[in-house]
């Protein structure tokens, strides 16, 4: 049962990581944006890195949930 908990924990997190990441990178296109305010591209630039964490932390849990299920 543990295993099976574990695998939909992996493919919960794997999700997660794959919103945060197209998150990130909708974040970066902003913030490289000439066209949009300076106020915009900060806080586009902050919070691209909030989502690198975001996608760190699941990538993590995800590949931590992968190898618990395995054994």
């Amino acid at each position: 049962m543990d295993t099976l908990k574990q695998g939909a924990n992996y493919v919960s997190e794997t999700v997660q990581g794959t919103g945060a990441t197209a998150s990130k990178e909708a974040n970066k296109d902003t913030a490289k944006d000439s066209s949009a305010s300076l106020g915009d591209r900060a806080s586009a630039a902050k919070d691209a890195a909030g989502d690198k964490m975001e996608e760190t932390k699941h990538d993590a849990s995800a590949t931590a949930n992968k190898e618990s299920a395995k054994n």
